[in-house]
């Protein structure tokens, strides 16, 4: 059997930095310190110097609220919308009650904003595979002989500490990267909570998951120091070695489920000691590490790039590899024997940008070769009791996780026609000229506009997680409406960019006052809603993401841009027993033609002397 084992550095940067955690909503629970991180202990320090965000003007909000759905809505109803505005604006109402509720929140918390998100996340009851955790396709690596497979991936992750990060000089909240470590989602009956840490000491060890069968890996030797290369290869052959039968029940299938179906059987199985233990040594550890047999061999190069994004996503099916993994972690390292590998995390714990810099750093990494030291204890293995009961929700889960697999589909490409460079030639922002060339792709095909929203960071705040930008607009619909009249040549990009990123974005503040009403105990005004659409994170090493699908019958876009080509993964999920309305095959073509002519436009448009 070959082995790909990527490892050595995620769990090697434990800077034993411990983590004062917040316990926003009580959603997030802290049981000990968390010593292990990414970053240094001078680089968090700047934590208390970012500024916490306010709490946008209500009135405001809802005008810009209101302006955004004129884009979108028919007059009878953008009408009737005006008019639950003004019912939520009655002085003295609802939306006044609210309001004040989270004004007073914003003074007592570090971060209103993630106060909101983390609450309303956890209360999310659907399953986390493929509609809640995102997952992140590493470059594949092409080793012929064994021991060079194993050296690289171990290596793969060798690093020391990330550097303090900055936009547009300000420093950024790095908190997020140590709550990457030792996290792990716990189903509730009616939510979910977030642990960090179960034991009194710091955590050495990382879970090892072959053939659904699950190991308990100590990192460190006798000393303190870290495992060697060589030392990490050996235990993990031993791992493999230990656990060659295929025919085990994959407790591990468990955690696709629906969150009011898992927590029913985490109930179930904690009420055994042994799988009490086996379920705390998971939860507690590092990360899972999943070590993956090989996928379906499969001649063309786009069909093996899509297995293998399935294989980060949720591991292919019941009959594949969904069952080697703990999607309840919040990161999982997945290496499979052909040269794919990849993490899947846990949005909860932190956003995709910093997992997306940490298989940046990770990727670009040297490889660096050790000697083994002392010889090692066998890896632990952790043993689950079955019942009759607990063997029927294993069948349940298998069952439901192939339904929601099957509704998956998704289209890959590498558009290498151009790149970063040539748009920026154009005095253009590279992401502005994508977003605008996803919403003339989805006009041409379906004939109407679409409602897009793209990520902005947070970070430069307090504890800061992630705002919404709505690159649609009435001037994007005009261009995208107007794109084959030749006088049209201006790219629109919206200055909801920078609202955004400075904590007065839309989405975050209507969900602040949504938390507000469910504390509270007020029914839901009917002006909340949800929105959902393009989501885009950028990789300098060509990682491509896998984002989550939370809303059937909507496409998913990620894009990576690089200097002279263009990562795009178009996907889309489809509710079951329906028909299959979307077509990622299809809207990525349009997307490979709407670049081209956007460029050709470009070409053809004198340059306008400053």
């Amino acid at each position: 059997m070959q082995l790909f084992v990527c490892l050595r550095g995620l769990v090697i940067m434990t800077m034993n930095v411990k983590v004062d955690m917040v316990n926003p909503c009580g959603l997030m629970k802290l049981v000990k310190p968390v010593s292990v991180t990414l970053v240094a202990g001078r680089d968090l320090s700047q934590l208390k110097t970012l500024p916490k965000p306010t709490v946008p003007p209500l009135k405001r909000t809802c005008k810009l609220y209101l302006s955004f759905l004129e884009t979108f809505l028919q007059p009878e109803e953008l009408n009737h919308t005006k008019k639950l505005v003004e019912e939520f604006l009655i002085p003295g109402g609802v939306g006044e009650t609210l309001q004040k509720g989270l004004e007073r929140r914003a003074c007592n918390t570090e971060n209103w904003i993630t106060d909101a998100y983390l609450k309303y996340e956890c209360l999310k009851r659907k399953p986390l595979v493929i509609l809640l955790n995102f997952a992140i396709l590493c470059t594949r690596k092409d080793i012929r002989d064994k021991q060079g497979q194993i050296r690289f991936h171990v290596c793969m992750f060798c690093s020391g500490t990330l550097p303090v990060e900055y936009m547009r000089g300000k420093p950024l909240c790095m908190k997020q990267y140590e709550q990457v470590f030792s996290s792990c989602r716990i189903p509730g009956a009616k939510t979910d909570f977030l642990l960090f840490d179960k034991s009194s000491n710091p955590p050495k060890n990382i879970t090892v998951v072959h053939n659904g069968q699950f190991f308990l890996l100590d990192i460190y030797n006798s000393d303190g120091t870290l495992l060697t290369v060589d030392q990490l290869c050996v235990q993990l052959e031993r791992i493999c070695n230990s656990s060659l039968q295929t025919n085990v029940d994959p407790v591990g299938i468990l955690t696709t489920q629906r969150r009011d179906v898992w927590s029913k059987s985490y109930i179930s199985l904690m009420q055994d000691e042994t799988n009490k233990e086996s379920l705390s040594a998971i939860e507690s550890s590092i990360l899972t590490l999943c070590l993956d047999g090989p996928m379906s061999p499969v001649s063309d190069e786009r069909m093996c790039r899509k297995a293998a994004f399935f294989q980060m996503l949720h591991g292919g099916g019941s009959q594949w590899y969904s069952g080697n993994r703990w999607f309840d972690k919040g990161l999982q390292v997945i290496i499979g024997e052909d040269g794919h590998r990849g993490i899947n995390c846990g949005h909860t714990v932190a956003d995709g940008t910093v997992f997306m810099a940490i298989c940046d750093h990770a990727v670009e990494t040297p490889n660096v070769i050790q000697t083994p030291s002392d010889p090692l204890p066998m890896p632990q293995k952790l043993h689950f009791n079955i019942t009759p009961e607990i063997k029927q929700d294993i069948e349940e889960a298998k069952q439901h996780l192939d339904t929601v697999v099957q509704n998956v589909d998704v289209e890959i490409t590498v558009f290498d026609h151009f790149g970063k460079n040539a748009i920026k030639a154009r005095k253009m922002s590279p992401d502005a000229f994508v977003q605008m060339a996803i919403q003339l792709a989805y006009y041409r095909v379906y004939q109407q506009c679409c409602v897009t929203v793209e990520p902005a960071s947070l970070r430069t705040f307090r504890l800061g997680r992630l705002a919404v930008i709505r690159p649609t607009s009435s001037a994007s619909v005009a261009f995208v409406k107007a794109f084959d009249d030749p006088n049209k040549q201006r790219l629109y990009r919206s200055k909801e960019t920078m609202e955004a990123m400075s904590g007065q974005d839309i989405a975050e503040h209507l969900i602040g006052l949504m938390c507000q009403a469910s504390e509270k105990n007020i029914p839901e005004p009917d002006v909340f809603t949800d929105t959902s659409g393009v989501f885009h994170l950028s990789s300098k090493t060509g990682c491509l993401t896998c984002n989550t699908l939370d809303q059937p019958g909507t496409y998913d876009v990620s894009y990576s841009i690089m200097d002279s080509h263009i990562d795009c993964r178009v996907s889309s999920i489809e509710a079951s027993n329906t028909c299959k309305e979307k077509d990622p095959a299809r809207l990525s073509r349009a997307l490979e033609d709407a670049l081209l002519d956007m460029m050709t436009l470009l070409e053809e448009t004198p340059r306008v002397k400053p």
